[in-house]
This record gives C-alpha cells, structure tokens and sequence, in this order.
C-alpha cells in the first residue's frame, strides 16, 4: 500500500504560478513511477505529466513549456511546478503513483483555480 497526500492548490490569476507537491508513504520502494492527473468539473480526467525511474518524462501537450514534474527521492516526494496558468488549467489535481505490481493509487486531490 502507498499513501499520498497533496498539497499546493489554490486560487491564481491568469499568468501566476503554483507548485504542487504529493509526499509518499507506506511501501515507498514499490513505486515505480509518479504522475498528475487533472479533472475539470464534468470532463473525463487527463494526463498532465509523469515521471518514471530515471527521471523520464512525459507532459500533455497542454502543459508542455509550462508545467514542470520533479522527485525528491530522498523524501519521497513529487512536484509539479505550473508557470503561466490559464484559466483552462482549472480542475483538481489528483497525484497518482504506479507500483512495480502494476497497481496504481491515488490521493485526494487539490483544487487548482485560475481566474481573475
């Protein structure tokens, strides 16, 4: 079992950034890879960037230039840091990590809100 809990959201105008971070704890040494995920209210849940042993990455192509994903391995811990916000990025942020079993789990979310 993994546990995960965010933190990092809030309300920001349009061009502002905010950095989420999502600290692990339980069976740490399962996990393979980390990511976020997004979920603007009555849309399907997306991808917006993960990262994998060896410090891969993969973005949306919403977020590429913008979002930025990064570990802290020596506290378990995952980011993302978001520059130049728009109001489409709106949604709740949802941390998600995938273990060497193929299970994945899931924190609570975070709400991100972008407006003037």
């Amino acid at each position: 079992q993994v546990q995960l809990v965010e933190s990092g959201g809030g309300l920001v105008q349009p061009g502002g950034s905010l950095r989420l971070s999502c600290a692990a704890s339980g069976n740490i040494f399962s996990i393979y890879g980390m990511g976020w995920y997004r979920q603007a209210p009555g849309k399907q849940r997306e991808l917006v960037a993960t990262i994998a042993r060896g410090d891969r990455t993969n973005y949306a192509d919403s977020v590429k230039g913008r979002f930025t994903i990064s570990r802290d391995n020596a506290n378990n811990t995952v980011y993302l840091q978001m520059n130049s916000l728009k109001p489409e990025d709106t949604a709740v942020y949802y941390c998600t990590v995938q273990t060497n079993f193929g299970a994945n789990y899931w924190g609570q979310g975070t709400q991100v809100t972008v407006s003037s």
